[in-house]
Formats: structure tokens, C-alpha cells, sequence
């Protein structure tokens, strides 16, 4: 976190992230803020995200292969496309990944973070929910706007049918994992409920926990990820650690200290490199335990 920025300008980039206030009400409520010998405009540059700066793999790298695939996806939009990378050398075929993007489509922080897995020895995809619509965009206020406009119950059939597609991979093992931010962490919880034949391990990262009367369905373990300021989102972990005890769901739970919404996103000010480092490098040994041991 910039300790500069006041906490109320990332709870107000929280809301406009989510839609529930627009980006003109975000800026004017940013103008009201005091910060001494900080601007609105370096405030907002600082939250809005620079994609620049999350390029950890190149893809370039000589350790993966990128590519894109397209999936039948005949209870959703009718077909799929997302991001598909696979390592470059295969001495025997790898566990899978599927990673879910936020509310905006496929964007570069979210591709970048299929290819740090394939440098991990994954078969990652990473489906775009704005593929119907032709794609992301290339920017986060269109992207958030065509994703609110198509309708989430083919939304989440589409990633139900990426699931069933990247475990069936003839390139892959029949080990599937799934990780998901912010509205991929919701879409993460929700496939390990709806589909628990096909995941066999799911990270959601501060996202909410999905439909509620499934939870006893789910057979695969957790590993919970939430950022400790994000009290929109924290809000809904109490009933949900609750039900998954009552239902003897194998999970592990970590709440980062001082931590916002989107803490693990490298473009923005919300970053926060040390818990990110950590969550991740929980995550993939996570991975490597549930899928390739």
C-alpha cells in the first residue's frame, strides 16, 4: 500500500470496481480528499491499473508456450476462448490450472499470471468471459461494462464447460486445480461446489463463496485467500467457514494484515508485494501437493 493514499480512496476504488459507483462519482469523490502534496490525479493513477507493470513472465520466455483455444460451451455462449500455456518441455503430461479473471475479461495481469504457473510446471487457460462480445477490449471500463452486460448464469456455464475442457486436454493429467480473483475467486468457489468431479483443488482469492446449498457437494480441497481490509467481501466468511466445518470440507484459510481488495494485482497501488509473494508461493505449493504428487 502507498502510505500516502488514504484507506477511504481504495474502499471508494473498491465500489467503482464493482460497479457501484461510476468512474466520474470515483474522481469527484477523490477531488474531496486532503492528501498532502499528493494530486487526485496521481492518487487515481496510482489505483487504476498500469499493465506494464505486471508482466513478470515474459511471453517470450523459452520456458513456455502461449497460444489461444477455443472450448464448446453448449449450456453457456455456445463456444469459449481463452489463453492456453503449456511448458516447453513435457517429460510426462502436467496437472492443469484454470485461472479466472476478474469482472473484466481476460486482461494482461491475469495472462501473466497463466504464464507464471506454466513456468511452474502447469498446463494453465485462462478463458476470457468477453469472448462473445469479441474479447477484452484493452481497457477495464469497457471490459467491466461488457461483462455486466452478458448474463452470469452463461457466464459461469462457460467456465463450467473450460473446466470440463482443460480436464480433458489430451495434453494434460486428470489433475485439475482452479484459481480466481475477486470474481474468479466467486467462480472458483462456485465450480468446486458444482462440478466436484472435475476440480480436484480450488484458490479463490478474496472472492465470495457461491452457491450456499452446495457446499456439502464439494469434495476437493480449499485454500482460502482474503485481504484483511476488504471488508465487503470478509463479510461473507464467518457463514461460509461455518457451513465448510459443518460439512467437513478440507480447507486452509489466510487473512492478509493490512492488506486491500486485489492485493495480489501488480498494476496498481493495491499491490502488496510482500502478502502476494507469500499467497502465491502457498498457492502453487498448494498445487503441487493436490495435483502432481
Amino acid at each position: 500500500m502507498h502510505n500516502n493514499i488514504p484507506q477511504q480512496a481504495y474502499d471508494w476504488y473498491d465500489e467503482y470496481c464493482h460497479g457501484d459507483i461510476d468512474r466520474r462519482t470515483f474522481l469527484s469523490r477523490l477531488s474531496t480528499l486532503a492528501v498532502s502534496g499528493v494530486t487526485v490525479s496521481a492518487i487515481s493513477a496510482s489505483l487504476l491499473p498500469n499493465y506494464a507493470l505486471a508482466e513478470q513472465v515474459s511471453f517470450n520466455d523459452p520456458d513456455i508456450k502461449a497460444s489461444y483455444a477455443t472450448f464448446d460451451s453448449p449450456n453457456g455462449h455456445g463456444e469459449g476462448q481463452g489463453y492456453l500455456v503449456v511448458p516447453s518441455n513435457m517429460s510426462k503430461k502436467p496437472a492443469a490450472v484454470l485461472v479466472v479473471h476478474e469482472n473484466r475479461g481476460l486482461n494482461p495481469y491475469i495472462k501473466d499470471v497463466a504464464r507464471r504457473l506454466a513456468k511452474q510446471g502447469f498446463i494453465a487457460f485462462a478463458p476470457d468471459a468477453l469472448y462473445p462480445l469479441g474479447g477484452y477490449p484493452g481497457n477495464d471500463d469497457d471490459g467491466r461494462a461488457m461483462q455486466k452486460s452478458l448474463e452470469r448464469a452463461k457466464i459461469e456455464q462457460d467456465f463450467v464447460a473450460a473446466s470440463s475442457f482443460l480436464k480433458n486436454h489430451e495434453a494434460t493429467s486428470n489433475k485439475l486445480g482452479v484459481v480466481g480473483f475477486c470474481f474468479g475467486g466467486y467462480i472458483s468457489n462456485m465450480l468446486a461446489k458444482t462440478i466436484p468431479d472435475v476440480i480436484d483443488a480450488a484458490v479463490p482469492f478474496y472472492g465470495t463463496p457461491g452457491p450456499a446449498d452446495k457446499i456439502a457437494d464439494i469434495s476437493s480441497p480449499l485454500m482460502i485467500h482474503y485481504a484483511e481490509l476488504d471488508n465487503r467481501v470478509n463479510a461473507t466468511w464467518p457463514e461460509y467457514e461455518k457451513a465448510l466445518k459443518a460439512n467437513k470440507v478440507d480447507y486452509q484459510a489466510f487473512i492478509y494484515p493490512g492488506t486491500n481488495h486485489g492485493f495480489h494485482n501488480d498494476s496498481t497501488s493495491r499491490y502488496n508485494e510482500e502478502a502476494a509473494e507469500l499467497a502465491w508461493s502457498r498457492t502453487t505449493a498448494f498445487f503441487k501437493t493436490q495435483l502432481m504428487a
